[in-house]
């Protein structure tokens, strides 16, 4: 499988996931299961740290449909998406553009703070989860759900399990009980058994309830 790479060289297709799909099929019974029915599909990376970061913001709080509509929006007047273009822009315009107010204000701060260069973002590389995860809470509307998704779809870190997703609790609502409601501590009980390689199984979670996402 050749391994696309981003505008800087990094890989955009995790390398450990064929050993992750092979180890969580040894030990998993429903990974055993649900793995196979995706065949040759895999997270795919995000470019971008900015852009990424930008777009969960735009996403937040709204369906996929309506945000993926607004982020075409903002596209038309930042069609980069570079921090000093955002910056330039101004409340006016992004407000105009259909963000809300409170969004406007979280977008210029996570702007601010890039191009500012209060972030260690050549550095997340290297950092720990947690530690990555701290930095980014600092910034206004980046609660840890974006930071952890961050993590993975940005760092493609191979360990993340983010318990306040609705979609991976559902996902182990519906197979691994029978769809009884789980709570976070069934969540984190039933991982337990998938280290270290919880995104892997999060993400088949995500894809047994939406194929096509």
């Amino acid at each position: 499988m050749d391994n696309p790479v981003d505008t800087a060289g990094r890989a955009l297709v995790p390398e450990y996931w064929e050993d992750a799909k092979v180890e969580l099929m040894k030990r998993d019974r429903i990974m055993r299961k649900l793995i196979p029915q995706f065949g040759d599909l895999y997270l795919v990376g995000r470019d971008d740290p900015f852009t990424t970061l930008t777009r969960s913001i735009v996403g937040q709080q709204i369906s996929g449909k309506a945000a993926d509509a607004l982020w075409q929006q903002f596209l038309e007047l930042s069609p980069k998406c570079v921090p000093v273009q955002v910056l330039k822009l101004g409340t006016d315009k992004l407000i105009a553009a259909g963000l809300s107010k409170r969004k406007t204000e979280y977008i210029l701060d996570l702007a601010d703070h890039f191009k500012e260069k209060r972030l260690h973002v050549d550095k997340w590389v290297e950092m720990a989860d947690e530690d990555v995860i701290s930095e980014l809470i600092q910034i206004r509307g980046i609660g840890r759900w974006t930071a952890e998704m961050f993590l993975i779809f940005n760092l493609l870190r191979p360990n993340i399990l983010p318990l306040d997703d609705p979609g991976l609790l559902k996902g182990i609502s519906i197979n691994y009980f029978s769809g009884e409601p789980v709570s976070r501590s069934d969540a984190r009980e039933v991982a337990a058994n998938w280290e270290p390689w919880r995104t892997v199984a999060t993400w088949y979670l995500w894809r047994s309830l939406d194929p096509s996402a």
